[in-house]
């Protein structure tokens, strides 16, 4: 450091934040909440499978036939806007934020991200998104940590119980498609175990990362458990 240069007054070192975990964690919550209050990029990882398994229904993909769903991978053009306050995506320049919502994309887009077609594609994508992030970026999805960014510089797996990530993610789906939390918890057990079991990158919790069980947590307290520790991995830099 030069002489006389002021330590306080440096910009916070850049930082690449990988946050995993099963649907209903409050992953993207938190993980806006984080990237917003520290001045760092975001990218919902999810969104993205969401929007291919979206465009592979609108263009009369069948899902059920991998071979298809590979051939068609690299068509569609997905953009996804990082700022955390309002954070965008758009498939072949149409906006993508609500049709991907649905109950008809969430049922299917397990289906769609085991192909490895698919995912080679959209994690070159997240990849390059990552790199561009100048400031550093939070970066949240279901394998981020283990195969997306393995070098991230701080690595967080949100946890939660069944039956609170089920009321969690009842309230989120849309108007007349909100189910019952008996229902939905049934869904996300099965999408777990699909996704958890699938060959191509599976849902799973990096050697390295930090778990954070957020059962019994407020979503301040959650937010303010993972501000810390960027802090202090910053801190660390």
């Amino acid at each position: 450091m030069e002489n006389g240069a002021n330590p306080a007054r440096t910009a916070p070192a850049a930082v690449i934040v990988a946050i995993d975990g099963p649907s209903g964690t409050g992953k993207s919550s938190t993980s806006k909440a984080v990237a917003a209050q520290l001045g760092l990029s975001y990218l919902d990882t999810g969104a993205q499978y969401r929007a291919m398994t979206w465009w592979m229904i609108s263009n009369g993909v069948d899902i059920r036939d991998a071979a298809a769903v590979a051939t068609a991978a690299t068509k569609p053009v997905l953009v996804s806007g990082t700022d955390p306050a309002a954070p965008t995506i758009t498939v072949d320049g149409a906006d993508a934020a609500d049709p991907i919502r649905t109950q008809e994309v969430t049922s299917q887009v397990s289906a769609v991200s085991a192909v490895p077609e698919v995912r080679t594609v959209v994690t070159d994508l997240q990849r390059s998104i990552a790199k561009a992030a100048e400031h550093g970026i939070v970066v949240e999805g279901r394998d981020i940590g283990t195969t997306v960014l393995p070098d991230a510089d701080l690595k967080i797996f949100l946890t939660a119980s069944p039956e609170a990530r089920a009321a969690r993610r009842s309230g989120e789906l849309k108007g007349k498609e909100a189910t019952d939390v008996a229902a939905t918890k049934d869904a996300l057990v099965k999408r777990d175990a699909a996704d958890s079991s699938r060959k191509a990158s599976p849902l799973a919790k990096a050697g390295d990362a930090v778990e954070v069980d957020t059962t019994d947590l407020t979503l301040q307290q959650v937010i303010e458990c993972v501000v810390t520790l960027v802090e202090e991995k910053r801190a660390a830099k």
